[in-house]
Order: C-alpha cells, then sequence, then structure tokens
C-alpha cells in the first residue's frame, strides 16, 4: 500500500505544479487503456503532471482520477475544473 503524501508536500507540489499544461488529454471516449499508458510514460518521465479531462461531469472526473491513482499507483495532488495534476515519485515506478 502506497503512503498518503502530507498536506505541505502536497502543498508545495500544487505551487510546483501550477505553471505546468496539461500533458495528457482525456477526450469523448473516456479514460482508456491507452490513455493510461501515456499518463504512465508521462508520469514516468516527470513525475508530477497535469491531465485535463474533457466532456465529463465532476463525479465523472472524482471516478477517473480515482482509477488512475489505483491502477498506476500515483496521487491526484488536486482537481479544478477539467484539469487534474497526478504526482508519483520516479522510485514507484520501478515496484
Amino acid at each position: 500500500m502506497k503512503k498518503s503524501l502530507s498536506n505541505i508536500k502536497k502543498k508545495a507540489l500544487k505551487a510546483k505544479a501550477h505553471v505546468l499544461k496539461p500533458t495528457v488529454m482525456i477526450g469523448q471516449h473516456g479514460l482508456t487503456d491507452a490513455v493510461l499508458a501515456e499518463i504512465d510514460i508521462a508520469l514516468n518521465a516527470h513525475e508530477l503532471i497535469k491531465i485535463g479531462i474533457r466532456g465529463a461531469d465532476k463525479n465523472e472526473r472524482i471516478e477517473q482520477g480515482k482509477k488512475i491513482e489505483t491502477q498506476l499507483n500515483a496521487d491526484v495532488i488536486d482537481q479544478i475544473g477539467g484539469v487534474t495534476v497526478l504526482y508519483r515519485p520516479l522510485a514507484a515506478a520501478s515496484r
């Protein structure tokens, strides 16, 4: 089971993510295996990324965030509108 991030760490990551542009977009077909693979690649390369989610209501976006957290061992740092900030330490990818 992954260790949860402290509020101080989350706040620092939110500030760091503020200047980022979305790396991956989730479109009308939703969170497919191909999109999950792209998110995984982006997390392996950058550790902290933003993804854009289009065409989904708030509850769907929250569910998609939970699915990404579970399947990719990542943390949702922030969700505002159609933008979700994800974090996964580079060391976690090799587990």
